[in-house]
């Protein structure tokens, strides 16, 4: 028995997810790991994964990617649309949330707010400067105060009374927790005072401006913390919308995008296969010397032969699967 489905890919600097839909934009599966600093692993490992745990043969139609890593998972795996995540992330929520006008959206080292009116991005704001705010320094406060993420949230909903944490800078928090903690605030008022100052930061830079109407959607992995979930919905005093896959919904919209592509194309899929997590690929970097911008090119390969060291792009001699990396496009493929 085979079935027909659509497969998204998000690749992100710290997790990489991936997410089959089916012909007509019903979730049937998604996996979640670590990109560990290794992109092109993670997404053979989701592949191989995917096809693992599946309870029948899995015919593809159409693959989609996201994320930062959208352009490199799109030359691996073949992908048929490449798309940017406020795309991904807004398709998924106006498909699976009923009049959705509001979605935030908290990674492990950006933040997103995106504006939906009839279902049509009108305005977004992405912040991937300042880390207060993001999964990772959750997780790095975590380890400081010697808490699970996994019970940061639960802890949190046990304070009573709140720290008040500078929340504008990453420095400035990490400081002012330490300081509130040595002078003996309980654990989950400091983790509830962080979560306060997170949302705070959020909403003074990404929302500053714009109007955020219900129903409000918080994805990503940060929305699976019930404390900043609570924060949220304090501080705009209305009801937040937690997805039941808020994790993966970057990966399910590169999914519904390719299912709409091909519905309106109906064009053979470029999808070279689930062999794909077990083929061999190496990236080679070069400096272009044709003008003085000299652009840092990033070539992939497929095949397991050492490269060796390459003095000048031209030399480099194998499969070349994708390349890209320069202003001018002169030496991109793929």
């Amino acid at each position: 028995m085979s079935l027909d489905v659509y497969l998204g890919i998000d690749v992100g600097s710290v997790t990489t997810k991936l997410a089959l839909v089916d012909e007509k934009g019903k979730y049937i599966d998604s996996y979640m790991l670590k990109t560990a600093g290794k992109p092109v692993d993670a997404v053979q490992q989701g592949l191989k994964h995917i096809v693992s745990q599946a309870l029948c043969e899995y015919s593809v139609k159409g693959v989609g990617t996201t994320g930062s890593g959208r352009n490199l998972a799109g030359a691996l795996v073949g992908a048929d649309v490449v798309k940017n995540e406020i795309t991904a992330h807004a398709v998924a929520a106006s498909t699976n949330i009923p009049g959705v006008q509001t979605i935030l959206e908290i990674g492990g080292q950006d933040s997103k707010i995106i504006i939906l009116r009839d279902g049509i991005v009108t305005d977004f704001a992405m912040n991937t400067v300042c880390a207060a705010g993001t999964g990772s320094f959750l997780d790095h406060q975590a380890q400081r105060l010697n808490v699970p993420i996994e019970k940061f949230g639960e802890t949190a909903l046990r304070s009573e009374n709140p720290a008040r944490i500078a929340g504008r800078c990453g420095v400035f928090a990490e400081s002012d927790l330490i300081h509130k903690q040595q002078l003996g605030y309980p654990v989950e008022d400091l983790l509830y005072g962080l979560c306060q100052a997170l949302v705070r930061n959020y909403l003074s830079n990404l929302a500053l401006g714009k109007e955020l109407l219900p129903t409000i959607s918080f994805q990503g992995g940060v929305a699976t913390n019930s404390g900043m979930v609570k924060a949220f919905e304090e501080a705009l005093n209305t009801k937040i919308v937690v997805p039941e896959n808020h994790q993966t919904m970057g990966a399910i919209g590169a999914a519904l995008l390719a299912m709409e592509n091909h519905q309106y194309t109906e064009a053979e899929t470029k999808f070279k296969g689930w062999e794909v997590g077990n083929m061999n690929f190496q990236s080679v970097t070069c400096q272009c010397t044709g003008c003085s911008n000299n652009c840092e090119v990033i070539t992939i390969l497929e095949g397991a032969e050492p490269i060796g060291h390459v003095e000048k792009i031209g030399d480099i001699k194998g499969n070349i699967i994708a390349r890209w990396g320069g202003t001018c496009g002169r030496w991109d493929i793929g």
